[in-house]
């Protein structure tokens, strides 16, 4: 064909990818977001998608989410009941102690009665905790899959020419990376925060009975970890965001140095170590970025961190003090300093949770962009034209791809009847595969119009426009399916149908084969799976065109170089079919075999995507331009 545009993930080879510029200044902010307004504001404008991460949680299983927060408001309260039970039974020990000495009955009851109940606290917290586990569990696995699904949905609804750029690609490959975990991460963290606030709460309280400055030296101290952290979160993404192509790239040698379609190639033209070099050239860039910001990120965490422990280590000594000097008791310095701890703990917690909450933020932020991809106009809602059997009209049509600068189509105007075969012929690169994309509204006219029945193709119902269209691409897919179900796929109505398979494989040829297949149209293709069996080009080529063949209701089919892979004879046969189905229908075929082509009953030549020559194949001939020049050499050929 070679008139569609290169596929959007190209694996070049850069020999000056090392000096790239780097992902920390301007160019980071075009790959990823460009900063706007305060610090202050772009940090609390990622917590846009917080909501929406909460109600993507809660719709996905209300029940966990409900169990979830009230395991967390259970597992919030114990540690501080625990700490202020640990006090009585110190201050109880102690009495007891005193007790003793004194000659007196110890209150042996009253001791084993606050360690019972310590015992019962910490029982509750452990099964709140491990309560909590299990339900993150669960609902990550549905959360994951949910979110694979509304991406995989929207994929559907993206047009021809999303999947043809590779920005998008970028975009696409950002999304899935780590979208599925994300919108829990979040929710836990929002859950874990809630949890620590109220503990905080709790031993702010106890605290206050110590002295309010004590409180305010527990928030002060985690203060320095969290900046750093919530700096090197957003370095981290930026980062991310920017090495995207890299990401893909990985993938995309992967695919080639572990796919069977992809070995022969590798393996007879020595390929693999080439790709694996590059490979690990790749590999080699992102892991020095990854380690320079590990390494920083981990200095001035633990330099920064140290600050929290001096923190800590102040308060110890300052109730140390004030225990000596009688100002509080045994069991109120066991408490303080249990709390102090636990509390120091969980400002940390809360503070990694906030910084934790913009990060994952930033990460849902390639999700909903990419959900959010626009998707163009309405679909039509028209189920017939104003005009049946006025066939298909192209009136001034021209199609130019995202970044070309030259049309692949320029100003076509053409029309094809009921019972009519319309041959369109040209070099690669014509434009031949690009207008059938256009009538099957893979892509949308740059100008002009298309016309179906009188009815512009953009107001049809899409599922009622491509019901009545069988095409077959020169490069169709090849499903590791069954091979009925391959058959099928050409009619998703009767995707199971083994009678209609029959049908279309009788008129497509795949029958001749299929009686050598071990389980018949059951029979496993491809090699992804057990016993697969795989086809020669010729028989996967008689499959596609079975399935082309499955839509008897169509009444445009569509055949571009449907029979590259067959022989002449089989190729003959084929036709007659084609011909024998068009009696009342309309036919447009691709080839480069020109004894197919003469047998049209309307041949178009195009050239740069403009319409040279038309007519009928003695017309042309007569005419003597491209038409009969290319016939007559290739006719030679044969000779």
């Amino acid at each position: 064909m070679g008139d569609a545009p290169p596929p959007p993930l190209m694996v070049a080879h850069d020999s000056q990818k090392h000096a790239r510029p780097s992902p920390h200044g301007a160019e980071a902010n075009a790959a990823g977001r460009k900063p706007k307004g305060s610090v202050t504001q772009q940090f609390l404008g990622v917590f846009q998608y917080s909501r929406r991460a909460v109600e993507l949680v809660w719709t996905s299983s209300k029940l966990l989410t409900i169990l979830i927060a009230a395991l967390t408001l259970i597992a919030g309260l114990m540690p501080a009941a625990g700490a202020w039970i640990g006090r009585e039974i110190v201050d109880a020990v102690v009495a007891a102690s005193a007790a003793v000495s004194a000659g007196a009955e110890p209150a042996f009851t009253l001791v084993l009665g606050w360690v019972a109940l310590e015992g019962g606290v910490m029982v509750v917290l452990a099964a709140s905790q491990k309560g909590l586990s299990v339900c993150q569990s669960l609902l990550r696995a549905m959360l994951g899959h949910r979110v694979n699904v509304m991406i995989l949905e929207k994929a559907l609804t993206l047009q021809l020419v999303h999947f043809e750029d590779s920005e998008f690609y970028d975009k696409l490959t950002q999304a899935r990376r780590e979208a599925s975990s994300r919108p829990l991460s979040l929710v836990n963290r929002t859950f874990g925060l809630v949890q620590n606030a109220i503990s905080l709460t709790s031993y702010a309280i106890l605290l206050l009975a110590f002295s309010p400055w004590a409180v305010l030296v527990l928030v002060l101290g985690g203060l320095p970890a969290f900046l750093v952290e919530t700096k090197f979160s957003g370095e981290a993404f930026r980062l991310f965001r920017w090495r995207s192509p890299e990401t893909r790239k990985q993938m995309y040698l992967e695919t080639v140095l572990a796919r069977e379609d992809y070995a022969k190639e590798v393996k007879l033209y020595g390929l693999g170590p080439l790709l694996l070099q590059r490979y690990r050239e790749i590999f080699s860039l992102v892991f020095a970025e990854d380690r320079g910001l590990t390494l920083r990120r981990g200095f001035w965490s633990f330099t920064l961190g140290l600050l929290g422990t001096g923190a800590f280590y102040g308060a110890y000594a300052w109730i140390a003090v004030e225990t000596v000097r009688g100002h509080i008791s045994l069991g109120e310095m066991t408490m303080y300093l249990l709390v102090f701890r636990q509390g120091q703990s969980a400002v940390a917690a809360s503070l990694s949770a906030i910084g934790g909450m913009y990060e994952d933020n930033l990460y849902l932020s390639n999700l909903y962009e990419y959900l959010d991809q626009p998707v163009g106009s309405e679909p039509g809602v028209e189920l017939v034209g104003p005009k049946p059997g006025d066939g298909v009209r192209f009136e001034g049509v021209s199609f130019t791809y995202p970044g070309a600068t030259m049309p692949a189509i320029d100003n076509v105007t053409l029309h094809l009847v009921p019972g009519q075969s319309l041959a369109l012929v040209g070099e690669n690169g014509s434009g031949k595969t690009t207008l059938i994309k256009l009538l099957t509204r893979l892509y949308e006219p740059s100008e002009g119009r298309i016309t179906l029945d009188g009815l512009e193709l953009s107001a049809w119902d899409p599922a009622k426009l491509r019901a009545r269209v069988g095409v077959i691409f020169q490069d169709f897919a090849r499903y590791q399916m069954l091979l009925g179900e391959n058959v099928g796929a050409g009619d998703v109505e009767y995707f199971d149908d083994e009678a209609r398979w029959r049908e279309a494989s009788q008129l497509g040829m795949a029958d001749t084969f299929v009686t050598d297949m071990p389980d018949g149209y059951r029979t496993q293709l491809g090699r992804w799976f057990k016993d697969g069996r795989e086809l020669s080009g010729g028989q996967w080529q008689k499959v596609a065109l079975s399935r082309a063949f499955m839509r008897t209701a169509a009444d445009i089919l569509v055949l571009d170089e449907p029979t590259a892979a067959m022989d002449a004879e089989a190729e003959a046969t084929v036709f007659e079919h084609v011909r024998n189905l068009t009696a009342d229908r309309m036919a447009i075929l691709i080839s480069h075999r020109f004894s197919t082509v003469r047998s049209a009953d309307h041949i178009v030549v195009l050239d740069h995507g403009k319409i040279i020559e038309e007519g009928a194949h003695e017309q042309l001939m007569a005419n003597d331009k491209r038409y009969a020049r290319l016939f007559t050499l290739q006719a030679e050929g044969y000779r």
